[in-house]
């Protein structure tokens, strides 16, 4: 009776081996992005890899969701190579979610923040002591009705020394903003965009005054 079952056992076993052999092997999709901030106007290339089963010359269908987040749509396609890499340069206009998906293997989903591009001039680098400076520039995209900080850098930081709103800019798809403001003593001034739910904080590149 013994002999017996350990021969039922085995034959088992051996009936069951090909079947699991035979099986095929679940694809997996990664995706990882060359940055997760971007600023406006710019690129990032995401890019990932199909494993498992057949993987070279698959099509990757990219899908984002910027803000508001409330639903993916097509936005590219990639193929992948006989190693089964792919990678595609998207240009996010606002914070955005991105997954990729081929045939049944989806990525996870990940995030890429856009900071928008802002500018700051003076109308005057070198003014006398005391007298008023324009302080001016644009942020893309535009935030018209939205206040910035004009800040000044001091010992502990940077101080906030004004906060202009922004306006619209005809024909175009940027705001602008200006302010007057008397400057005493050298220093560097930046604009600050505090960031909001479809775009993070940012700044513009540092503007020196210096006083004679």
């Amino acid at each position: 009776m013994k002999r017996t079952l350990l021969i039922s056992a085995a034959t088992l076993a051996a009936l069951a081996a090909p079947s699991a052999q035979g099986a095929p092997t679940p694809q997996t999709l990664t995706m990882s992005a060359s940055a997760t901030t971007v600023k406006f106007g710019g690129s990032v290339t995401l890019s990932g890899k199909l494993a498992g089963g057949k993987f070279d010359a698959k099509n990757v269908t990219v899908r984002e969701d910027p803000f508001p987040i409330d639903g993916f749509a097509n936005g590219g396609n990639a193929t992948t190579n006989a190693t089964g890499d792919w990678s595609l340069a998207v240009n996010p206009f606002a914070n955005t979610r991105y997954q990729a998906r081929s045939g049944k293997a989806d990525s996870p989903a990940l995030d890429v923040m856009v900071r928008p591009a802002i500018t700051l001039k003076l109308s005057d680098r070198t003014p006398k002591r005391g007298r008023r400076v324009n302080f001016s520039g644009t942020l893309c995209p535009e935030h018209d009705g939205v206040a910035i900080a004009l800040q000044r850098r001091s010992a502990s930081g940077w101080r906030t020394v004004a906060k202009p709103v922004l306006a619209d800019v005809a024909t175009t798809t940027c705001s602008s903003y200006a302010k007057r403001l008397r400057v005493r003593r050298n220093g560097a001034y930046r604009a600050r965009f505090l960031g909001d739910a479809d775009h993070v904080a940012g700044n513009s590149r540092a503007r020196r005054a210096r006083v004679h």
